[in-house]
């Protein structure tokens, strides 16, 4: 079988191909962190924007990290499908909006060029929570090895904060030309946040030119923060043989999401963007309130059936919700959290749409996937409407509950975690007992001194050793 690629598009099936020709698009966007979920989300806003609008919003994607989804899109010039699993069945289309692909190591000089070229004016990012190497404290980790290595005057950059800092320190000097760096992943102000982390290394980089770079920084670089929301599940090989089957090409970048995408942008930028809004973006003034609810809500309830599916031998979300305890717990769960959530919003709509999405049994969102690096998403998703309610004076059963599985999970399941070795430290050490020790990990030194608190969650431990899911109940 032939392989996707521009020589094979006029071949496709009708109703299979791009919504605009790749091959018209110019070089506008930067993307760092060429995932799955940027594919599936971004990349398709923007090639819904171009096909009503035009503007030539071409996308240059950079991994970060591992180099196999540039060895998978390279030979297919970029080209990808995307699959909508609805309950009615799948959709697969090719999506165009890349191109190139690139890694940002490799290709360092062309990310430089790029992040300093006037034609580009947007830089999306989306690299995780721990990609942008924040310490405990939510500042840049200077102690981490590879933003020291930067710092030191590696030759080439190999984090994303040194990346956009050292990006921007051209721009000013060649061209000065604005731009917004739009951070598109699941961590609260995530646009605040990077641009505090990039002002933070800009200030320690000891650059003669640091002061004149951050004034700039203030002027022409905004950093709007998002929300952004799509389950885009890791795509399997059965996924990729029915792509394929689908488009009469062999496509090994095929990815996967449910047909609900939900994109809030703040309206801050500085320098020409896609018409998003006419793609179903909404551009708020404060995204806060729904970002709050989405982290709090549907990521807190992912991470929570996680801990809780895995333990009770499920694969995925649909699988959970399946069970007697999963719909009861998501809405026990959320019914307790939405006392910490903004006032005006529709919750209750909200956790209804939660039930039917996670319910879609089209989607094969794996449990194991969801639980990984947990311990760097709980403090946002848990701990931080826990310590509200509490000040409020209400009960946080369920929430002390979420904590107790998550404890019960790293116990007994193999870990994907930054802090896998503290998690078994706080297991098998010989100081705090393991309640007090994880609850150090996530970094709530209160609630581990809360003695009332540490025996709540023991009894909520013991209580899921007994009972499973249902003791959350």
């Amino acid at each position: 079988m032939n392989r996707l690629s521009y020589a094979t598009l006029g071949g496709l099936p009708a109703g299979t191909g791009p919504l605009v020709d790749p091959r018209t698009l110019r070089t506008r966007i930067v993307h760092l962190g060429l995932g799955a979920f940027h594919r599936a989300h971004q990349a398709v806003h923007t090639e819904q924007a171009e096909a009503l609008h035009g503007g030539g919003w071409g996308i240059v994607g950079f991994s970060q990290r591992g180099r196999s989804v540039v060895e998978q899109l390279a030979p297919q010039d970029g080209l990808y499908s995307l699959t909508l699993r609805a309950p009615e069945g799948p959709r697969t289309r090719v999506v165009g909006q890349l191109t190139e692909v690139r890694h940002a190591v490799d290709d360092a000089a062309r990310l430089r060029d790029l992040l300093a070229s006037p034609e580009v004016t947007i830089v999306t990012t989306t690299v995780t929570e721990k990609g942008y190497r924040r310490a405990a404290d939510g500042s840049l980790d200077t102690c981490d090895p590879l933003v020291a290595a930067d710092l030191a005057g590696a030759p080439v950059p190999a984090t994303v904060v040194a990346q956009l800092a050292h990006g921007l320190r051209t721009r000013r000097i060649t061209s000065g030309a604005p731009l917004s760096v739009v951070p598109c992943d699941n961590m609260a102000d995530n646009g605040t946040v990077v641009a505090r982390l990039v002002g933070e290394y800009v200030e320690a980089s000891g650059w003669a030119d640091r002061d004149a770079l951050l004034a700039w920084m203030e002027d022409a670089v905004a950093f709007p923060s998002t929300v952004v929301d799509r389950i885009v599940p890791a795509t399997t090989a059965a996924d990729r043989d029915a792509a394929s089957a689908v488009l009469g090409v062999r496509d090994e970048s095929a990815v996967i999401g449910e047909p609900f995408t939900q994109w809030v942008l703040q309206d801050t930028f500085t320098a020409d963007r896609p018409r998003w809004e006419d793609t179903g973006a909404l551009f708020v003034p404060d995204v806060a309130p729904y970002q709050v609810m989405k982290l709090r809500l549907l990521n807190g309830a992912h991470t929570l059936l996680s801990c809780l599916g895995v333990a009770d031998g499920r694969e995925s979300v649909a699988d959970a919700m399946t069970a007697p305890w999963g719909e009861p717990v998501l809405r026990a769960y959320a019914a307790e959290v939405a006392g910490s959530l903004p006032a005006g919003l529709d919750v209750e709509g909200y956790v209804d749409g939660l039930v039917l999405r996670f319910s879609n049994p089209a989607m094969r969102h794996l449990l194991r996937q969801i639980a990984t690096d947990s311990s760097q998403k709980i403090p946002e998703r848990w701990l931080a409407p826990l310590r509200e309610i509490q000040v409020a004076g209400r009960p946080c059963t369920v929430l002390t509950g979420a904590l107790a599985a998550w404890m019960r999970h790293t116990r007994d399941q193999p870990l994907d975690d930054p802090a896998a070795d503290r998690i078994r430290a706080a297991w098998t050490g010989s100081g705090d007992e393991p309640v007090r020790g994880l609850l150090t990990v996530l970094g709530a030194r209160d609630l581990a001194d809360d003695d009332a608190f540490v025996t709540a969650v023991r009894e909520r431990l013991s209580a899921l050793d007994a009972d499973g899911p249902e003791a959350l109940l």
